[in-house]
C-alpha cells in the first residue's frame, strides 16, 4: 500500500491515470445515453486541463523553493508528519515551502468568506427552487453536501495552517 501512495504522490502520470479512469467511470454513470467514445474524449480532456494545472501549480512551488517537484512532494510529507530535517539545506529549502504555502493561505485568506457565502447562497438557491417546484428530496440532498463541504474545506484550511505554523516555529526554533 505505501508503494502505491508513494507513486500516486509522486507521478504525475500516475495522478493522470486516476483522473482518466474517474472521469470515464462518472461519464459511464452520468451519462448512459452517450457513446463510450465521447465518455473517453471528455475524460481524456477533463484530465489534460487538469493535469495542466496541477503540473503548472508544481513547476511554480518549485521555482519558489528552488527544489525539484519530487523533493517538493518529499517536503510535504515531511511537514505532515511533523518531520523537522536536520540538513541545513534541506532546512532551507523547507522554511521556503513553509513560507511559500503559509504566503498563499493567507492571500487566499481574504476571499474564503465570500467564497462560503456563495456556495451557501448557492445552496439555499438550491433549497428554494426544489421546494417550489414540489421536490425537495435532491435539493435538500445537495443542499446538506455544500454544507459538509463548506465544513470540510474550513476544517482543512485550519488543519493546514496548524502544520505549517508549527513547521515555521520548528524551524526556527532548531536553525
Amino acid at each position: 500500500m505505501h508503494t502505491v501512495k508513494h507513486w500516486f504522490s509522486h507521478s504525475l502520470a500516475a495522478q493522470a491515470l486516476l483522473l482518466f479512469v474517474l472521469g470515464l467511470g462518472l461519464g459511464a454513470v452520468f451519462r448512459r445515453d452517450g457513446h463510450p467514445a465521447l465518455w473517453a474524449v471528455q475524460s481524456l480532456v477533463y484530465t489534460a486541463v487538469i493535469v495542466g494545472i496541477l503540473a503548472y501549480q508544481r513547476r511554480r512551488t518549485s521555482l519558489a523553493t528552488g527544489a525539484r517537484p519530487g523533493t517538493v512532494v518529499d517536503l510535504n510529507r515531511r511537514i505532515r508528519h511533523r518531520e523537522v530535517p536536520k540538513d541545513p539545506e534541506e532546512r532551507a529549502v523547507m522554511r521556503r515551502l513553509v513560507e511559500d504555502q503559509l504566503g498563499k493561505m493567507e492571500r487566499g485568506s481574504r476571499w474564503q468568506p465570500y467564497w462560503l457565502g456563495f456556495m451557501g447562497l448557492i445552496a439555499v438557491g438550491m433549497l428554494v427552487l426544489g421546494f417550489t417546484t414540489g421536490s425537495p428530496a435532491f435539493p435538500v440532498v445537495f443542499a446538506v453536501g455544500v454544507i459538509a463541504f463548506c465544513c470540510w474545506i474550513v476544517w482543512m484550511r485550519k488543519r493546514a495552517m496548524e502544520l505549517y505554523q508549527h513547521m515555521r516555529s520548528a524551524l526556527r526554533e532548531r536553525g
